[in-house]
């Protein structure tokens, strides 16, 4: 067997969603990364193998950005067909765009080797090259959800529901247990134009009538039907019987499709199965102690930490158990929550552990709070608060507790990462740049609408906008924010196709096409120009000196308008 050490800054276990961004995040800001994961392809249960669409805060203007709003509009953009294949490779790219990565697919976490509460080492085995793969680092992210470097180095955590007195919360039962929300297989039917019969398999469950389904969602008319409610394993281990269930899984959902399509009239006639989920898709497991657990108690008040690095906006959505078999109605409770409320870095980084972080649903927080940020645009936010945190605690050589809180902000906000009730720093440059009173939006420091203030230079495709400089000055790097519609209402993927499902598109509101002209010492030069953007942060890098810069956005994607949030200099 072949055997290859690493030796990097950080090792990131798990390439869901939470771990790309930790992965990406870091890496942007300029430390090495590894990131092992033992799945084929990225994404967790976004993937291709889960199919769970990607849910966040919810509110107006509260859609998530950074790295996770950047995949999104990726996937737009290439994606056309809405081919989950090419959503995989969506994610895939963004990660193998990073020169600071070095991706091990294929690769399962199986060894830790420590240094009392430090860990020095992963070993992970990849079974498509027969090749072990040994990483050392300073800083090791655990974000596979089910918390793998816990048993391997014994590290604290939690598994479970809290009882009631343990943190003084009103939802968790009086006395603690072992229950954890379940895991889903999903169905992917699409829609044809012509009548479709479907032959369950002979293993597959019979569920003659609705009362069977324990009132079940799954009349086929209803376009939110997504059958998350396949659903079990809260009763049971959430992870050691994870194949067991599997199999359960299986027969249940082939068993929901035939009630569905030959057991009276659900609207199915011309839909057909198309996908059944190769691997469940796991909601709760083990949850890390951090320097700081989440509760209930800080959800409802709204998360106000100093610390804030990131923010959720989920109902308490928390699953019953008995999941599929919970015969009380509805299977699960939609606490309310308000949205949005903020988590702390604290939160993020283990309380004995020195260097073990962690991002997604293995965060530190109470069974009741996971149940409002467990959600995969949440965790990718949480992925790129630690990712970013820790690429400072690197380079500044010092310990997650003791750096610059405010510094890990400012440059989550700078990189695109909304903070809720904490404003962005613009530089001197900015501060300093002249332009007119219409624009002079554009540098207050807050990139997206203010309550009902849409806080955006509104102007028309070949308007000019000149910032001027009082002499020549040095510019690196210029930022652009732009409108890509964060009150839409689609997710990155559909939960079933439609006949005439439509195609999704970049997001007409965002700019397509612009230009950037400075005047220099030699004149007039154009130092950027673009007709195909899509994103909505655009950092630049220019290096020219200058004492007046223009702005031209010259069309969008499909609106008349051009909305502009910020635009800096550094």
């Amino acid at each position: 067997m072949k055997h290859i050490e690493h030796s990097t800054d950080l090792c990131v276990v798990g390439g869901g969603i939470a771990g790309l961004c930790t992965a990406v995040s870091a890496a942007r800001n300029g430390i090495k990364v590894v990131l092992m994961q033992d799945r084929p392809m990225l994404g967790g249960n976004a993937s291709s193998e889960i199919r769970m669409w990607m849910g966040g805060a919810k509110g107006k203007n509260l859609r998530e950005t950074g790295i996770v709003e950047e995949m999104m509009l990726e996937n737009y953009y290439i994606n056309k067909s809405l081919s989950f294949s090419v959503w995989d490779d969506v994610l895939y790219g963004i990660v193998k765009g990073e020169k600071n990565i070095t991706l091990l697919l294929n690769c399962s976490c199986l060894e830790a080797s420590c240094d009392g509460n430090v860990i020095k080492s992963v070993k992970g085995w990849q079974m498509t090259s027969e090749t072990y793969h040994t990483v050392y680092a300073k800083y090791f992210a655990d974000c596979s959800g089910d918390s793998i470097l816990a048993p391997l180095t014994g590290a604290k955590y939690m598994l479970g529901r809290e009882a009631k007195s343990d943190f003084g919360e009103t939802i968790p039962p009086d006395v603690a247990d072992k229950h954890t929300m379940g895991m889903s297989i999903l169905l992917q039917p699409r829609e044809r134009d012509h009548k479709c019969e479907f032959i369950p398999p002979e293993w597959a469950y019979v569920y003659e009538d609705d009362k069977a389904l324990n009132q079940r969602p799954h009349n086929m008319r209803d376009e939110s039907t997504n059958f998350w409610w396949i659903e079990l394993g809260g009763m049971d281990d959430s992870i050691h019987d994870t194949d067991r269930l599997h199999d359960e899984l299986k027969k249940i959902a082939y068993g929901v499709w035939d009630h569905v399509k030959n057991k009276g009239d659900h609207g199915a006639d011309n839909w057909e199965l198309e996908w059944v989920g190769a691997i469940p898709g796991k909601r709760e497991s083990r949850r890390y102690v951090g320097e700081y657990t989440v509760t209930q108690n800080d959800v409802e008040a709204g998360g106000k930490f100093h610390d804030a690095v990131a923010y959720a906006g989920w109902s308490m959505d928390d699953h019953f158990p008995e999941g599929f078999y919970y015969e009380g109605g509805h299977p699960t409770i939609y606490h309310p929550a308000p949205s949005p409320w903020c988590l702390p870095l604290r939160a993020l980084y283990s309380k004995e552990t020195e260097n073990l972080v962690f991002a997604g649903r293995n965060i530190s927080v109470t069974h009741a709070a996971l149940s409002s940020c467990r959600v995969m645009a949440t965790c990718g936010t949480l992925g790129q608060a630690i990712g970013t945190a820790v690429a400072i605690a690197v380079k500044d050589g010092k310990h997650l507790r003791d750096i610059d809180v405010d510094k890990v902000q400012q440059t989550l906000l700078y990189d695109d990462s909304f903070i809720p009730g904490v404003k962005r720093k613009v530089s001197e440059l900015t501060k300093n740049a002249r332009t007119s009173e219409k624009y002079e939006v554009l540098k207050n420091g807050f990139d997206r609408p203010i309550g009902d203030d849409s806080n955006c230079a509104v102007v028309k495709c070949g308007e000019e906008i000149t910032f001027g400089f009082d002499s020549y000055r040095d510019i690196s790097e210029i930022r652009l924010i732009f409108d890509s519609d964060l009150n839409r209402e689609r997710y990155n993927m559909p939960s079933m196709f439609k006949l005439n499902e439509p195609h999704y598109k970049v997001p007409k509101t965002l700019v397509k096409g612009y230009k950037i002209t400075a005047h220099t010492e030699d004149g007039d030069v154009t130092v950027y120009e673009t007709n195909k953007n899509r994103l909505r942060m655009n950092k630049l890098p220019v290096n020219i000196k200058t004492d007046k810069l223009t702005l031209i956005p010259t069309e969008t994607w499909g609106n008349e308008e051009v909305n502009i949030f910020s635009v800096d200099f550094i």
